[in-house]
């Protein structure tokens, strides 16, 4: 069964600046830790990956997994679905952004099941830790690039 769990953080940028950073998959690799490799299969007419891969490093190992994105409700928010992956079950989740007039609010919603025999709070734990890191890196990213 796939564990639940959100976080949320807020950057001092805008929602654009925002989604200029998330939405450029190919450049994961320099501003997040996990993250070694990703190739975008899939592009949409405006050029965003639809069909992802990544590599990250996780559980002591590199492990493979490719996500498919959901656009349809941008700026706002968008999703993922997991496509396959190593050890996975599920990794699906979103992305929503509430701008404020100056600053964002980033929500990150994810599922996370993985294959193999582990206990529950492994599991939340796990998710969280993929969540907290994956905001505190996002908005170093998001405010570096605006300085």
């Amino acid at each position: 069964m796939a564990e639940q769990a959100s976080e949320r953080i807020r950057i001092e940028a805008t929602r654009d600046d925002c989604l200029a950073v998330v939405l450029d998959f190919d450049n994961y690799p320099t501003w997040a830790g996990d993250v070694k490799q990703v190739t975008v299969i899939d592009r949409d007419d405006e050029g965003r990956g639809t069909k992802v891969e990544y590599r990250v490093a996780g559980l002591g190992k590199s492990i493979r997994y490719t996500l498919t994105y959901d656009y349809s409700s941008l700026p706002e928010s968008f999703s993922w679905t997991l496509v396959e992956g190593e050890g996975l079950r599920a990794l699906d989740g979103s992305y929503r952004f509430d701008f404020d007039g100056e600053t964002t609010r980033v929500h990150y919603d994810l599922a996370v099941d993985l294959s193999l025999p582990v206990p529950g709070i492994i599991k939340r734990r796990a998710a969280g830790k993929i969540m907290g890191t994956a905001l505190k890196e996002l908005k170093k990213a998001v405010e570096g690039r605006n300085r």
